[in-house]
């Protein structure tokens, strides 16, 4: 840290490791405003210095340009990032109301900054001396001129007036809306006392419940005795759907689960008018920038070339998955009723998790629970970080206490160049945070990464390291007992560790298109789709998965039992995404306020022919669906499927030289890493994926690892 920085409030650092515990709400109060004032100076300086440039016909330079405007837009990510981030991991009534409060006017710099002409005319006259700018920089400053446009800033008088007031108006109700999830999802609680209440539930999930009450106020709670705690946080609600042998619990759980902030008894979390007001306010400001509706908006930035190549795709692997999800029904059906559970005509949503637990058991002998002590998360860790070394070359090492912390369950961790096990004698190249534990209070759920420090150079030419925030939501630890995690877990851990490795070995230096900065949004799920992948590979799995107690390795039989499940209800996994995929498309496209149909009937009328068990009456899955109304998703789901396409057919290299070819493996992930995660956003995704695969993407690969084709 220089000395200049470090007599700063943290908050308005703008660089190194954040002292998270300084950074309060009051300080966020305080000195966000402090740091706006700041941040309007040093743009007003830049704008007169371009200005006075512009006039004399100088030539620009990008150090005139760029490098002042990174430098100016990274103290303000770095500052509310930290604030943004803290709001999702250590959620309180005061950090929440602190966030809001400054929330506006970080909008409302942002559209000043997008709609500068001066700046605009700059980059303008920078792309036209393109002959003297590499590749990267020409990207860059692409995308930096399209964003600009998007942000309005060909808009002026009261058409930009309005863009800016709805930017303010999307970004309050983005956060109000996954707030209200948070909210009601903590505020559902069912405590059960009495022993058949918990008929089938494992050994795990009564730890969990158990530790719930006491954490509730029953401080006698016991995983043998109760009472039990449930609620609707995944960690709880998902192995309860798939274990409790009370079909009326489970119907309850889950009603509670699907209602969610739809403002149903009397609730007043309600996500509707909400919903109706984000996707009146996106078509709006698509018409003042020139769009047909926000899906033309948001591919303008995208891989994809436009809508109907989505919708090409999508109807590709739903064509697929439709009868195969028929087929995965009826078989569900066929075994409740050969249990006398269920009529032939009555299987429920609440049904579909517990009875096809029920049948994977039978078909392949495959307990999930049983699973879950030879995969201890700091056993899972250690297969991770071998498997990063046998790919790509690197050393992940324990770094903790070297850096501080928002909460006593992170871990931090270094990466190194050419370091020997047990020695720090390599070249460092990156670090990261884990956040592993669900925490229902606190911590918004689901897995996520994001950016610390970006990798850069400063000022004076020394380097700045990326650094990565990864986040999850798994079981925690229950006493003595560590993370048990279930193979789902430690299939999102490997996922979301994609994403880091993708931000962490990057090679460029140019923050703007550094990792994932400057990679098309349907794009960036490559590295995290693929890294699943090796959750399936021998060497891999079989390499981290220990009985935590005895140190039994997991059985071959097992593994076998889980490779020959790996596309159990693949018709139905993939078909849901489909229908997601095509929901948000749709809402972003088709639907406007004087649409006979509300944004739920049309859900519904999609579902048609993407879902095969209708949703009940008081479904409101989209009052949840934070990815598109409090996240960046928005006509951009589907990148998850179109991602999927790249980073199986990426897999699939590897499958073709042998999982048992060790140099070939090891030849195939540095290449893997010399082109997918080095490059970042400095070349299109068209030509980095054909830099490694020699060719463009095929379909073929993602059809066949979901067991979509008739063998």
């Amino acid at each position: 840290m220089s000395s200049s920085t470090a007599a700063l409030p943290e908050i308005l650092r703008g660089e190194g490791l954040p002292e998270f515990e300084a950074i309060t709400p009051e300080a966020v109060s305080a000195h966000i405003p402090q740091l706006i004032h700041e941040l309007d100076g040093d743009l007003t300086a830049l704008e007169q210095q371009l200005g006075t440039a512009l006039e004399s016909g100088d030539p620009l330079s990008w150090s005139a340009v760029m490098d002042p405007l990174q430098r100016l837009g990274e103290r303000l990510r770095w500052s509310w990032g930290v604030v943004s981030h803290l709001n999702g991991v250590c959620n309180s009534p005061e950090l929440r109301e602190a966030h809001a409060a400054q929330q506006a006017a970080v909008v409302q710099f942002g559209n000043r900054a997008g709609q500068s002409q001066v700046i605009y005319k700059a980059l303008e006259q920078l792309q036209q001396q393109s002959a003297e700018l590499d590749g990267a920089q020409q990207r860059i400053l692409a995308a930096e001129l399209r964003d600009m446009q998007l942000r309005g800033v060909g808009l002026s008088g009261s058409e930009q007036e309005a863009f800016n007031s709805a930017s303010q108006e999307l970004a309050e109700l983005s956060t109000r809306f996954g707030n209200q999830v948070l909210d009601a999802t903590n505020g559902w609680t069912l405590k059960l006392s009495e022993r058949e209440q918990v008929d089938g539930l494992p050994a795990s999930l009564l730890d969990q419940l158990a530790q719930a009450a006491r954490q509730a106020g029953d401080s006698e709670a016991t995983a043998e005795a109760g009472p039990w705690l449930l609620g609707l946080d995944m960690p709880r609600y998902a192995p309860f759907l798939k274990y409790s042998r009370r079909r009326d619990l489970r119907e309850q759980v889950y009603r509670a689960h699907v209602s969610r902030a739809s403002g149903q008894e009397g609730s007043e979390l309600n996500n509707w008018p909400l919903i109706e007001r984000i996707l009146t306010l996106r078509g709006e400001q698509a018409r003042r920038l020139g769009y047909a509706n926000w899906a033309e908006v948001s591919l303008a930035a995208k891989m994809a070339d436009s809508e109907s190549a989505v919708e090409a795709l999508l109807e590709e692997l739903r064509a697929a998955a439709y009868p195969v999800a028929q087929q995965e029904l009826e078989a569900l059906t066929a075994c409740a009723s050969r249990h006398g559970a269920v009529e032939a005509d009555d299987l429920q949503p609440w049904d579909v998790s517990f009875w096809a637990e029920k049948l994977r058991q039978e078909s392949f002998e495959l307990d999930s629970e049983a699973l879950r002590p030879y995969f201890p998360l700091p056993q899972v860790l250690e297969g991770l970080f071998a498997l990063c070394s046998r790919l790509f070359g690197i050393t992940i090492e324990a770094a903790d206490g070297e850096a501080p912390v928002w909460h006593g369950d992170v871990r931090y961790f270094r990466i190194l160049e050419g370091a020997q096990a047990g020695s720090s004698a390599g070249t460092p190249l990156a670090a990261f945070y884990l956040d592993p534990y669900s925490r229902p209070g606190s911590k918004r759920g689901g897995a996520w990464m994001d950016e610390c420090l970006v990798r850069s150079r400063r000022a004076d030419g020394t380097a700045v390291l990326p650094v990565a925030y990864l986040i999850c939501n798994q079981s925690p630890p229950v006493g003595a007992t560590p993370s048990l995690m279930t193979f789902e877990e430690v299939e999102t851990l490997f996922h979301e560790f994609g994403h880091g490795l993708q931000h962490m070995l990057t090679t460029v230096e140019r923050p703007q298109a550094a990792g994932i900065n400057g990679v098309e949004w349907d794009a960036v799920e490559l590295p995290s789709q693929f890294m699943e992948n090796w959750c399936y590979d021998q060497a891999t799995l079989m390499g981290m998965a220990r009985h935590w107690q005895s140190g039994e390795a997991l059985p071959e039989a097992e593994f076998r039992k889980l490779l020959a499940a790996r596309t159990f209800m693949g018709g139905a996994a993939t078909l849901r995404q489909v229908h997601f995929a095509l929901v948000d498309l749709k809402l972003h496209s088709q639907w406007h306020p004087g649409s006979s149909q509300s944004p739920e009937e049309l859900r519904r009328q999609i579902g048609a022919n993407t879902t095969v068990l209708a949703p009940i009456d008081e479904d409101a899955f989209l009052c949840s669906f934070g990815h598109i109304f409090a996240g960046g998703y928005a006509a951009g789901y589907y990148s998850y499927k179109w991602a999927e396409v790249l980073s199986a057919d990426a897999f699939s290299a590897f499958e073709e030289v042998g999982l048992e070819n060790e140099e070939q493996i090891r030849e195939t992930g540095r290449r893997f890493r010399d082109t997918v995660l080095s490059l970042g956003g400095s070349l299109d995704p068209k030509q980095v994926f054909e830099a490694f695969r020699g060719r463009q993407p095929s379909s073929e690969a993602l059809i066949r690892h979901s067991g979509l084709v008739a063998v």
